[in-house]
């Protein structure tokens, strides 16, 4: 059995999924994109959120109501990996960057049309 000290380093060091999802309406075709240093929790977040009606973007919010649950898909966009040299970085500006490359190419592609917050 492990000790709680035990515990609390092994959390530190733990090294979650980070990089961008992407939301998608089936119906409509539209996306909503975001990104986190941890993956599985923003897309439980943002689910969750939806399910008890107080997503920040409203436009979203109120297509999901409208259309429910089964119409939307959640997945991973891209990753952005760890540079291993690094213990411990912060990849907030990397994270920011990746989003804005992802919504400029689907901008430019013209193919999609994309939840604004």
């Amino acid at each position: 059995m492990k000790t709680k000290k035990e515990l609390k380093l092994e959390y530190k060091e733990m090294k979650p999924p980070m990089g961008a999802i992407i939301i998608k309406n089936n119906l409509s075709g539209k996306i909503f994109i975001d990104v986190s240093k941890d993956l599985k929790s923003i897309i439980n977040r943002h689910r969750f959120q939806l399910k008890m009606g107080m997503h920040k973007t409203k436009e979203l919010q109120q297509d999901w109501n409208e259309y429910g649950e089964e119409v939307f898909s959640f997945d991973v966009l891209e990753e952005l990996k760890y540079d291993e040299k690094e213990e411990k970085i912060d990849c907030t500006k990397e994270l920011e960057l990746m989003k804005m490359i992802w919504l400029e190419k689907l901008k430019k592609d013209g193919l999609v049309q994309i939840y604004e917050k």
